[in-house]
């Protein structure tokens, strides 16, 4: 590995986002939108976390966070795969 593929390499490792991150904010303050904040999906985040603050949102928040878990893998891999490309050009 040359300089340059150890510092892209280097440069995305302290850039991906961690799976086992996403998924401990999911369960920790996901119906706030915490997950999606990490996720830089901060205007969905923002939605869930208004949506939380009223009742009829909360449940609607609350079944959104429920589809998020299942999301959340292909979320971070597209986000991942994205840096990588970035990094690559």
């Amino acid at each position: 590995m040359n300089d340059i593929e150890l510092k892209q390499f280097m440069e995305y490792q302290d850039e991906k986002k961690s799976l086992a991150v996403a998924y401990v904010l999911w369960a920790a303050v996901g119906p706030f939108g915490g997950h999606r904040f990490y996720l830089g999906r901060t205007g969905s985040a923002v939605a869930m976390l208004v949506l939380t603050l009223s009742l009829v949102g909360f449940i609607v928040s609350f079944i959104w966070w429920i589809v998020d878990a299942v999301l959340i893998p292909g979320i971070v891999q597209e986000i991942n795969r994205e840096l990588l490309e970035d990094i690559m050009a």
